[in-house]
């Protein structure tokens, strides 16, 4: 699956594709009691921050999985930029079905759960790679407060109030389907506004350096609503967290 080119646009100045702050991924890592003994494998890894960052402050060693080139591209980059390029290895490939040659301690999917068409899906994937004991790791979004109204569905990136679980909804989806939830770290409103409205500066600045470019009229169109539902709907009714579970 091709990662549309709007994407790489809107995102081209994230570090991390996720509404997550560096704090949040660093009280991540140190929630997990990660350790210089521990491998992990990061599916739909994006660029690499996750990844490139534990294995600095933890020693972990790792691999990640992205379809977009210019992704893999800037995680390379960031390895080398922290010194970590002896401990992590990047490769460009479809992460759907992807699963490693050797087990290792953390798998992790974060804000991709579609490679396993959803969470429970994306959890039976990242078991094919986990060692027995092991972490499986994934980010996704669920409902803050369930929206009543047509516009906020629409609003928050859905087409029905079924696109999204509620926060418990989906925890005891992936309990019933063994397995002990055993950390999570969720956004707020700040990580939130850090990922969405940089964005909207990313889109602007294309535009600007760009304007015969064919995909303005759309990114035009898009920034012309884009804070207006995001402050109406979204910063209101979406949550993202991500989630640790473990095998029963």
């Amino acid at each position: 699956m091709a990662i549309p080119r709007r994407f790489t646009i809107a995102e081209s100045s994230h570090r991390i594709l996720d509404p997550f702050t560096p704090a949040k991924v660093a009280d991540l890592g140190n929630a997990l009691g990660l350790r210089p003994d521990m491998s992990m494998l990061d599916l739909a890894c994006g660029k690499g921050e996750t990844l490139c960052q534990w294995a600095r402050a933890h020693e972990i060693t790792g691999t990640g999985v992205d379809i977009n080139p210019p992704f893999v591209a800037a995680a390379v980059a960031r390895a080398a930029q922290l010194g970590v390029a002896h401990q992590v290895t990047f490769i460009e490939a479809d992460a759907t079905g992807y699963v490693s040659d050797e087990p290792v301690d953390v798998v992790s999917c974060m804000g991709a759960t579609w490679i396993g068409g959803g969470p429970i899906g994306t959890l039976e994937l990242l078991a094919r790679s986990l060692k027995p004991g092991g972490i499986a790791l994934i980010g996704d979004c669920y409902w803050r407060e369930v929206p009543t109204i047509p516009e906020a569905i629409r609003g928050s990136f859905a087409q029905s109030v079924e696109d999204f679980p509620t926060l418990w909804g989906l925890i005891e989806a992936v309990q019933h389907a063994g397995w002990d939830l055993v950390e999570m770290v969720h956004a707020d409103e700040h990580s939130w506004d850090r990922y969405v409205a940089a964005q909207w500066f990313n889109i602007r600045r294309f535009i600007d350096a760009h304007p015969e470019d064919e995909m303005v009229p759309e990114l035009r169109a898009e920034l012309d609503t884009a804070a207006g539902q995001y402050v109406r709907y979204q910063r209101r009714y979406l949550g993202w967290g991500a989630f640790a579970f473990m095998k029963r």
